[in-house]
């Protein structure tokens, strides 16, 4: 259960208007407005019960639970509101809870839907582009180990902000405190948790009051030299706040603050001057160089309710201008949490973006001045609830991020994690055809190959003459694609950083391999001495076996040659080992020895005569195989 959204996780997400509808509803709206969403949800039902429910009340009973994370429950009565209404961003939540119950179809019919009345939301667009990103999302494996700390407690836990050997996180674990209203849990305060040697942590040690107030302080960043801390914390300590006229209800914010290290405390607490009475600064984290302060904000001039921003840290330590990272970025939806690690890959959470249910962890980078394709970090850092809070050291490649999932110990709950693979992958989709009728080519073998000549993976195609595989960014992969009737072939080909790459492949019938006395397959080549066969000569060879197959009767001489090295009679004895190897491998497919001849012809028909001055490459060409058919085939029936 997400704590306290309204000022340190996600605006209140209320698709309804907050004016009670009427008397009867008055004591249950003002406990909503107040974000006392559990006495809210008692007295919703209550109405229900007695008679006096309809969609403005249902829909208020979806948002309560909504905003406690009861996904079980927002989803009921989300379902019951839209029986007779049609608000957009109500139809977007109850996608949400469905996803996040992990009805993905039923999901999908609401995102549809959602779609056709905002066609050109962002959300609406990124997912008519891409209906079927989930299994893309699950495909690409776990790149994490992720396990619940033990340091946990039954109140909410967040954070991962390593420094100096320290933990910081903010917590509810303080009974001291005054609890709020918006889930009975205490108002948050920061703690630190110093690393021991054998990777534990020791008791949670709460910051000095000048830090730690009554009302709730959040997630901390620091300055490379660890002298200054940036933190959240809520405006009332400011005496900042607006107040609602009519129902006296006072909104606060939440600020930005940093604090300077006093020997091994902190004084000096300052708010910046991005803060504002009129919204909402969370969220710092400070680059590795210290110059740009990252954080996220609901302030006008966003794309959606919260928005990942950046400001320059000049010398002096104040902060410049803020300027938005942009549509690619942030969404009509929310998008928190943002953290830039040492090698400037940005970390936030997104519930805008296409993902798993609830917050979802994303990523990207800026590269030559351009942001990078923003990509779903995959499971299982995120899950069907909450995932945000991402943090990770590049270098040793363990960090945490916080969660809400089922089977933690309290409602938020940080998580170890370690990365176990790279994380930037591409969507290779491939197509093959028929090179003649340009149809599909169903069941064609497909084998993937990493730059080491490693079989990564073997898939066959659908129907439509499609597949998919997940490769990493940046890197170079052959592709193999092998299917009856059609002549063999392989590919390379390169990714970049695009989320996903089309290849298609075209192959041509295997019969276009006979030309007239000749088939034709690409040179068998052997290494200088050397007469075994390579898998580069099984894979032409392989086609051989298909023609010969598919022609019964065909009857063929397998000639092999050398290049002029050697003495004359050293090279027609390897020159005949070497046909005796292609015939051998022939044989060992199925073929009858009667209709393969193995001649070997030395260097007595050279393809290029160079003389004594060949290079490696001419000398190569020279080492090579022939086939020539003697009887049957489809030229001679």
């Amino acid at each position: 259960m997400k704590i306290f959204k309204t000022l340190f996780f996600i605006s209140l997400m209320s698709s309804l208007s907050l004016t009670a509808q009427n008397l009867s509803t008055k004591k249950a709206d003002k406990q909503f407005e107040r974000f006392l969403f559990v006495k809210a949800a008692e007295s919703y039902n209550k109405l229900i019960e007695d008679g006096k429910g309809d969609a403005y009340v249902y829909g208020r009973l979806a948002e309560s639970y909504y905003n406690m994370f009861n996904t079980v429950e927002a989803e009921r009565w989300y379902a019951k509101a839209l029986e007779s209404s049609e608000k957009p961003e109500m139809i977007f939540n109850y996608a949400e809870m469905l996803k996040a119950n992990g009805k993905y179809e039923a999901s999908n019919t609401q995102m549809q839907r959602f779609a056709s009345m905002r066609p050109s939301d962002n959300r609406a667009t990124d997912f008519l582009s891409n209906p079927n990103y989930l299994p893309k999302i699950l495909e690409q494996g776990k790149k994490f180990n992720v396990q619940n700390a033990d340091f946990n407690s039954e109140n909410s836990d967040f954070g991962g902000t390593v420094y100096n050997g320290n933990l910081y996180i903010a917590s509810g674990r303080n009974d001291n405190r005054k609890s709020y209203g918006w889930n009975n849990e205490p108002f948050l305060d920061i703690y630190s948790l110093y690393k021991n040697t054998d990777g534990s942590y020791q008791d949670a040690q709460l910051l000095n009051k000048d830090i730690n107030t009554k009302y709730h302080e959040g997630l901390v960043s620091f300055s490379p030299d660890g002298n200054t801390m940036y933190f959240s914390r809520e405006s009332y300590f400011e005496k900042a706040f607006e107040k609602d006229s009519l129902s006296k209800i006072k909104y606060s914010q939440l600020y930005l603050f940093k604090a300077s290290r006093i020997g091994t405390d902190w004084d000096n607490i300052v708010g910046l001057s991005l803060n504002s009475k009129n919204y909402s600064i969370k969220n710092p984290s400070v680059s590795t160089d210290g110059k740009t302060l990252y954080f996220a904000s609901d302030m006008p001039g966003g794309f959606g309710q919260f928005d990942i921003y950046k400001a320059a840290i000049k010398a002096d330590g104040s902060i410049g201008t803020p300027e938005n990272l942009g549509q690619k970025v942030n969404t009509e939806a929310q998008e928190m949490f943002p953290y830039i690690s040492s090698n400037n890959t940005l970390y936030f959470s997104s519930n805008g973006h296409l993902g798993l249910g609830g917050m979802d962890v994303f990523y990207t980078e800026e590269i030559d001045g351009k942001t990078a394709p923003i990509r779903n970090i995959g499971i299982p850092v995120n899950s069907n609830g909450d995932d945000f809070a991402f943090t990770i050291d590049e270098d040793s490649e363990e960090g945490f991020v916080s969660s809400n999932r089922l089977g933690g110990k309290g409602s938020d709950d940080v998580y170890l994690i370690k990365k176990l693979q790279p994380i930037c992958d591409v969507v290779l989709n491939v197509e093959v055809l028929d090179d003649s009728s340009r149809q599909p080519i169903a069941d064609a073998a497909v084998s993937l190959y990493d730059d080491q000549g490693n079989k990564i993976s073997i898939k066959s195609t659908d129907d439509e003459g499609k597949i998919m595989f997940i490769v990493e960014c940046s890197s170079t992969s052959e592709i193999e694609v092998i299917a009856d009737g059609f002549d063999s072939k392989k590919v390379t080909e390169k990714t970049e950083r695009e989320e996903e790459q089309d290849v298609r492949i075209s192959l041509s019938p295997i019969e276009k391999l006979i030309v007239e006395d000749k088939i034709e397959l690409a040179p068998i080549y052997f290494d200088f001495d050397k007469h075994n066969i390579t898998s580069t000569a099984a894979f032409e060879l392989d086609k051989l076996v298909q023609i010969m197959n598919k022609y019964p009767d065909l009857v063929i001489n397998a000639s092999s040659h050398t290049d002029s090295r050697g003495s004359a009679p050293y090279n027609l004895k390897l020159s005949q080992r070497r046909a005796t190897s292609t015939q051998q491998y022939v044989i060992s497919k199925g073929i009858s020895e009667k209709r393969i001849q193995a001649i070997g012809r030395g260097e007595n028909d050279l393809k290029i005569k160079c003389g004594g001055y060949c290079n490696e490459d001419e000398h190569q060409q020279n080492r090579r195989s022939e086939f020539i058919i003697i009887s049957g085939g489809p030229n001679n029936q």
